[in-house]
């Protein structure tokens, strides 16, 4: 089974020329379950829905109510911004959550979980979007806590393990990815590990996401890093879930077109074959 979570930068910059690239980069790596964060969308009209439509696939999203960095741009443009998922299979059941954000700004941002009735296992999803800003850390660690308890509440019922996507916004060694984990420190719900998929990647594979080879990322002036994320729970019996393959993808231009800001993190599971 094949995961891949991706920032896909709103509305900026030749957005008709980035929808198509980022299309076309999703047909390429053929997902079963895709996280997408900066996800656009208004009243018949939404880019999860329309790529779900080219690609057959089921979706759902959940919008942010931005009170600070966001509201203007969402009332200039008419455009909501939030995160969603699209997956192969059905979605057997929805939830949302909004995230805490004192001592930081307000986006009303949200995560997202998707139960997907994938065959013989359903599947525990979820996809989330933290504060940006750098000397943010303590406000994302309490996302990640509100984030871990909404993960816990929602991942029963299945043994496959749950699958947490997103833009963090936060350094592989960070605080707030080590109490996500919950296996480089104590975990914010007592036994649940989220394990980063990276941790299977080649350790001189390339793993920033926030990549300077990428003109959208270049003028910022920052370091080139890995701020996106696939996190796995342990894997269940006979290995389910385990992670098999990780890598990047959409890291250059489509037809001259960078699709996004950031690179999509993309990750193979194990999802056993069903008997004959």
């Amino acid at each position: 089974m094949r995961v891949l979570t991706w920032n896909v930068w709103w509305r900026f910059q030749a957005w008709d020329e980035r929808r198509e690239a980022i299309l076309s980069v999703l047909r390429a790596e053929g997902p079963d379950i895709v996280g997408l964060q900066e996800v656009w969308g208004r009243e018949g009209d939404n880019l999860a829905g329309g790529l779900a439509d080219e690609l057959g696939m089921h979706w759902t999203w959940a919008p942010f109510d931005p009170h600070d960095r966001w509201r203007e741009r969402v009332d200039r443009s008419g455009f909501d911004v939030g995160v969603a998922v699209l997956s192969r299979w059905p979605l057997a059941g929805r939830a949302v959550v909004e995230l805490p954000a004192a001592g930081g700004q307000d986006d009303g941002r949200m995560a997202l979980h998707a139960l997907v009735d994938a065959p013989g296992h359903r599947v525990p999803f979820f996809t989330t979007h933290l504060n940006p800003l750098p000397h943010e850390s303590a406000v994302r660690c309490a996302q990640v806590r509100a984030l871990a308890a909404f993960v816990a509440e929602h991942r029963a019922g299945t043994r496959f393990p749950a699958v947490v996507t997103g833009d963090f916004n936060a350094w592989p060694d960070s605080d707030e990815m080590r109490l996500l984990g919950g296996y480089r420190t104590a975990p914010p719900v007592p036994g649940q590990v989220l394990i980063d998929a990276w941790e299977y990647a080649r350790r001189d594979a390339p793993s920033a996401t926030w990549d300077n080879a990428n003109p959208h990322t270049a003028p910022h002036g920052e370091p080139g890093v890995r701020i996106d994320y696939i996190h796995v729970g342990l894997p269940g019996r006979g290995a389910l879930g385990r992670v098999r393959a990780v890598r990047r993808a959409g890291t250059g231009p489509v037809d001259g077109v960078w699709p996004s800001d950031h690179t999509a993190v993309v990750a193979d599971l194990h999802l056993p074959a069903l008997p004959p």
